[in-house]
């Protein structure tokens, strides 16, 4: 395979570069053999399997050695793409988003470099994972566990930036993180809110700081590369039991939501639940063969069967309490009252279902890292996946409405619809799983037209995704174009400021730098 190289550079001006990042780092830090670059490509390719490909690799160890890596860059405008592990697998993985640009792995940059018992925080950097920083409680003794996603093997720095979920009362990562520190285009070094006061001892306890917040303008975006974080840890609680809720009829979705609504607003349920399709938790006991070896969507008729064989229901909630015994069995009688008014819903505890699902989901809402017991990729030969990710109100009336959406347009295409819906305390993010086979090159193609369907047709009913593949960030970027596009301006007026050259990230959420806009990347 012929290497890619990034738009306007040459052979010799790509050799000349990475000579550069060769006598910075050692020869052994700078990949750019074929077998070294395949793992960086999108695992779950919709575009051509190469598509999007790196030229090369860097693995710096230290911050100044970032600072190197950054100063050579914008001297050569060699564009870089930085990721912690790149383990976010449904929404391309390690791949960069403009082909040809250098990866810059953090992932040996994985110390845990302190735990406060006391405060209950982390500061990490990149490279460590939910699963490191787990072990790390355990060895210690430590009375604090971590907000898991679903699945630990990632980065807790990477998740954060991507604004990730998990699902414990500390669900929302970026509320929970405090404290970055972030190295900019031009090899400045930068730590957030109280870290700038030199020797601070409430940087990772007080999120503001002094004068503008800039935490948040390093998530999903290209402005800086973040070294460091700090995450709030969670006490563990007194107690803890997890449950599922089976909803027996697809119109049930609605119902079930208005009621839960105002459980999640109050805090009686406190933490992030889940409401997932039948066809999604299938997937975890079975390929899809095994339940319809035909052609086209599974009929309704073979979906009804599902339900009664695995005894789940076409919706199927999963919940946890937490606390002492009396406030988790007083907590869990509201839950009860409040959601039993479904004709036919079935209530279970962890432990008394043979759902591989609910046994998982006890798990991570425990704060316990889940390196998959279950594979839903098997759902099809080759199995992959790209994500379709809108936000919703939190109420029936749109839960219907982006469910019915994104069901008929899956249907049309051919495909089983396999949704999550994620609720939050006032909306809720809704994650369709649009499932395909990674070898054929027709359905891959059906797919990315489905998602680029789906993304239209949601704007126009005024629902935005937040997170979304490399292929698609051009597409969702025009979709939020009040007054003229003017957030996008906003963005581009930040990148030209602290990154002239362009060379971080380019074109990732759609901000590309000055001298690649419009090109059609």
């Amino acid at each position: 395979m012929t290497r890619p190289l990034p738009p306007h550079f040459s052979e010799s001006d790509l050799t000349s570069a990475l000579n550069s990042l060769r006598d910075t780092l050692g020869a052994a830090r700078v990949f750019t053999e074929e077998s070294e670059l395949a793992q960086y490509r999108d695992p779950f390719p919709v575009l051509e399997a190469d598509h999007f490909s790196p030229s090369a690799v860097v693995l710096p160890h230290t911050v100044e050695e970032i600072q190197e890596v950054v100063r050579i860059a914008t001297s050569s405008g060699l564009p870089l793409s930085p990721i912690s592990t790149g383990k976010n697998l449904g929404f391309g993985g390690a791949a960069p988003r403009l082909p040809g640009a250098v990866i810059v792995d953090l992932r040996r940059m994985n110390r845990i470099l302190e735990v406060s018992e006391k405060f209950g925080y982390a500061l990490v950097e990149p490279g460590v994972t939910y699963f490191d920083l787990h072990q790390h409680l355990q060895q210690h003794g430590s009375r604090l566990m971590l907000d898991v996603p679903d699945l630990a093997w990632g980065s807790i720095v990477g998740n954060t930036l991507e604004r990730g979920v998990g699902y414990t009362p500390y669900g929302d990562h970026l509320s929970i993180q405090c404290g970055m520190e972030v190295v900019l285009a031009d090899g400045d070094v930068v730590r957030t809110g109280m870290g700038a006061l030199p020797g601070s001892n409430t940087w990772q306890l007080f999120k503001y700081g002094y004068g503008p917040q800039f935490d948040p303008m390093f998530t999903q975006s290209n402005f800086g590369i973040v070294t460091k974080i700090g995450i709030w840890l969670m006490p563990r609680p007194a107690g803890y039991q997890a449950y599922m809720i089976t909803l027996p009829r697809e119109e049930d979705l609605g119902p079930f939501v208005d009621a839960l609504r105002p459980l999640r607003l109050d805090g009686t349920i406190s933490h992030v639940p889940t409401l997932r399709s039948l066809l999604l938790d299938a997937a975890a006991v079975a390929p899809r063969s095994a339940f319809h070896p035909g052609p086209g969507p599974i009929p309704d008729s073979v979906a009804r069967r599902i339900s009664e064989d695995l005894g789940i229901g076409r919706w199927n909630f999963y919940g946890a309490l937490y606390g002492p015994d009396a406030v988790r069995a007083a907590t869990w009688s509201v839950i009860r009252d409040a959601l039993s008014g479904i004709p036919g819903a079935g209530f279970h505890f962890a432990g008394e279902h043979p759902s591989p699902v609910l046994a998982t989901r006890a798990k991570i809402m425990a704060g316990l890292p889940n390196l998959e017991t279950y594979d839903i990729l098997q759902w099809h030969d080759n199995g992959g996946h790209i994500d379709f990710a809108p936000v919703s109100p939190a109420t029936g009336e749109d839960a219907m409405r982006q469910y019915e959406l994104a069901r008929d347009r899956c249907l049309e295409a051919g495909k089983d619809y396999m949704g999550n819906f994620i609720v939050g305390r006032r909306e809720m993010h809704h994650i369709c799983m649009l499932m395909f086979d990674t070898a054929s090159p027709e359905d891959r193609a059906t797919t990315l037209e489905l998602c680029r369907t789906l993304i239209k047709e949601a704007a126009d009913l005024g629902y935005g995704e937040y997170r979304v593949h490399p292929a698609l960030m051009d597409d969702i970027a025009a979709t939020f174009s009040y007054h003229d596009g003017s957030l996008m301006r906003l963005s581009e007026k930040i990148k030209d400021a602290l990154d002239p050259a362009g060379v971080l990230a380019p074109g990732k959420q759609g901000i590309w730098p000055r001298h690649l806009r419009g090109s059609g990347l």
